[in-house]
């Protein structure tokens, strides 16, 4: 097997350049640690070229004329990440899903990715007879941990299906070449019409991520990372190939440490913490984020959602030499586009309800529009857009929608990608956070900002969280009224719609508070409004 040489096209410059550049740095390193077992670089780098290597011979092999992209059917396993590895060391991006989701969900992302080839770990073995039903066109189906069922080929003879036992060598990899703009991964969302959207990021955008951060944070070979996110998350791009590129390691957790995220940090020996902020909110309500908890951490970063300030402030006393910021930035803009440190004695924390979202990350550029898309007066709220190079290159097989988010300006050259939230500048120039346009809804021909409810409500019945939903919904698609939901049962409801009755106009007083056990979460790890509504009948 060639060593990668770390001055080649590809390791320079590319997502998966770093993890070469570290196999050939630190071979006897851990690279990852997962069910038990220890990957060093020299093994999980040899496992990735088997892989990359089979997918190069099989794809010649079939002449596929597709698209560059390989699907990773795949979760938490040594197979699944080499898998990921493996797809972009033969010259493709990768398209993640997950063995949890529906067959035919899967095959919605294999049919509108077009993509030629899937790598499968056991966990996805289980339903691939179901996936496969509903492919009609051939793919290469690479087993990476398992043999392949001879009835099940036999089966699906369109398909060319090969087990762990014919894997090609990994001294058979030819490094591909692969440019800035290619595709790195593309990872399908909810979309509003009901289909998946696919969000095409470039390697140099990422690339460019994994520079800001690296320095930024000072990462280094020693580093232990969290791996808390799905690889359907984009914030799992950090966990993965923020540690692979400069030789720390990745631990990911196992389902009874998911559920005690505070024993995690102990057992691993983590120094990076990377959550979404209801996993800090969940450790605060067991009662976990006690001061000093975690006096190993070196860097606790929060993203995805909004962070409330007293889940901020109890993380930063429970990880007291720890870096604490809070990032955002939505898939479009590379995992994050920017930050704010969270400080103790900060003020402006001091008056606030939610962590602002700061200022750019380097080389990012943020305007404030209005629906014409020009920028607003100071100190008024808006639209936040942001250009600069971590703007992704679109959504897949969509140009409509692509010309629709990614925009220029007026007066600008380059292209902004319209975010969706509304933000506004504070004091100090920072950006604060006021919510989604889309969860603006209108009551009686008032418009409403159920972000200010949820304030209100986090407010009035001191809790780290609440949330606030327009319904129900009526025939011209406004709502009726508000619903607001808590998660303490100690709180009285009656006394605080009266407290709230005096903060807020009629039109913007929940008609009801209920009070559930605990949020429900989506597969990110967010608090899943969609499920809530589902409660409401």
């Amino acid at each position: 097997m060639r060593p990668p040489e770390a001055n080649s096209t590809a390791a320079a410059r590319t997502l998966h350049g770093g993890f070469l550049r570290s196999a050939a740095a630190h071979p006897e390193r851990p690279a990852l640690e997962v069910d038990g077992e220890v990957l060093s670089y020299a093994e999980l780098h040899r496992r990735a070229l088997v892989l990359a290597a089979t997918l190069q011979q099989a794809r010649a092999k079939l002449g596929d004329g597709g698209p560059p992209l390989t699907c990773v059917l795949g979760q938490r396993s040594a197979a699944g990440f080499a898998g990921i590895l493996g797809a972009l060391a033969s010259g493709h991006g990768y398209v993640p899903m997950l063995p949890t989701y529906p067959a035919a969900r899967l095959a919605q992302v294999v049919e509108r990715s077009r993509a030629g080839s899937l790598v499968v770990d056991s966990g996805g073995l289980r339903g691939l007879e179901g996936l496969l039903g509903l492919i009609s066109r051939p793919l290469v189906v690479v087993l990476a941990a398992d043999p392949v069922d001879p009835e099940l080929r036999a089966r699906f003879p369109q398909h060319l299906l090969i087990g762990a036992d014919e894997l090609a060598s990994a001294e058979s990899w030819e490094e591909p070449t692969v440019g800035g703009d290619d595709i790195a991964y593309l990872l399908f969302t909810s979309g509003s019409t009901g289909v998946p959207k696919g969000v095409m990021v470039a390697h140099r955008n990422i690339v460019r991520f994994l520079d800001v951060v690296t320095e930024r944070y000072q990462l280094a070979p020693e580093d232990r990372f969290s791996h808390m996110f799905e690889v359907t998350f984009d914030l799992s791009l950090f966990d993965l190939f923020g540690a692979w590129s400069v030789g720390a390691c990745l631990c990911v957790p196992n389902g009874k440490q998911r559920m005690l995220p505070a024993r995690f940090v102990a057992e691993a020996r983590l120094s990076v913490w990377f959550s979404v902020p209801s996993t800090a909110l969940l450790m605060k309500d067991m009662r976990t984020l006690e001061a000093g908890a975690f006096p190993g951490l070196r860097l606790s970063i929060f993203c995805g959602e909004a962070l409330t300030v007293p889940v901020a402030l109890a993380w930063a006393q429970a990880a007291p030499a720890s870096v604490v910021e809070n990032l955002y930035g939505p898939t479009e803009l590379t995992l994050a586009c920017t930050v704010y440190p969270i400080v103790a004695e900060d003020p402006a924390l001091a008056l606030a309800d939610v962590v602002p979202i700061g200022a750019p990350l380097p080389g990012m550029r943020a305007k404030i529009v209005d629906e014409e898309l020009c920028e607003v007066a100071p100190g008024e709220s808006g639209e936040l857009a942001l250009a600069g190079p971590q703007v992704a290159l679109g959504y897949w097989d969509d140009p409509e929608r692509t010309a629709a988010a990614f925009v220029v300006l007026p007066g600008e050259t380059e292209v902004f990608y319209r975010t969706g939230d509304r933000v506004r500048v504070g004091e100090g120039g920072t950006l604060l956070f006021l919510g989604r346009l889309d969860h603006q809804v209108k009551i009686r021909g008032f418009r409403v900002e159920l972000g200010e409810v949820e304030s209100a409500l986090r407010r009035e019945a001191a809790v780290d969280a609440a949330v606030a939903l327009g319904w129900p919904e009526t025939t011209s698609g406004c709502a009726a009224g508000i619903v607001g939901f808590i998660d303490d049962a100690s709180v009285d409801v009656p006394a605080l719609r009266r407290r709230l009755g005096k903060l807020l106009p009629r039109y913007m007083l929940p008609n009801k508070i209920h009070v559930v056990d605990a949020f429900p979460l989506n597969q990110n790890g967010k608090i899943d409004r969609k499920a809530l509504l589902a409660t409401l009948g």
